[in-house]
């Protein structure tokens, strides 16, 4: 059973990313009215290599400021800076209210995701019907 799991590993991890990827930009869409909402979105490929590799606490992140925290595991010994946590996105065309949110990147984004996870459960329903084609020998 282990190959079979192994074998179906980085699809599941795939989708897992893409699902919270999801998440997030249909926050960012639903709150695009809120004011001083910050767009958020999180790094995929970081976040699918920490996924795959079972270590969820590195991430390599530049400051850009002194006042932002290094991302190393904080006084209280959490993480501040997991793969999976969102970061925010930079800002295109400030707003009076100081919502980050850009209707247009965000739909695209929403957009691309979507037909990239549905391109991974294509993938992973390719995997199944060629192991059942091998099980039944034909």
């Amino acid at each position: 059973m282990d190959k079979l799991d192994a074998a179906f590993n980085f699809n599941q991890s795939v989708l897992r990313v893409r699902s919270q990827r999801q998440e997030i930009l249909a926050a960012n869409i639903a709150n695009a009215d809120t004011p001083k909402y910050k767009a958020r979105d999180i790094d995929f490929k970081a976040s699918l290599e920490a996924a795959l590799s079972g270590n969820s606490s590195s991430i390599s992140t530049t400051k850009t400021s002194q006042q932002h925290l290094d991302g190393e595991e904080g006084s209280a010994g959490a993480p501040t800076g997991l793969p999976d946590s969102p970061l925010f996105r930079p800002t295109m065309q400030g707003s009076i209210d100081g919502n980050t949110v850009d209707m247009d990147v965000e739909r695209n984004q929403f957009t691309d995701n979507a037909i990239r996870y549905e391109a991974s459960l294509n993938m992973i329903n390719g995997q199944i019907k060629k192991m059942l084609a091998a099980i039944q020998g034909q």
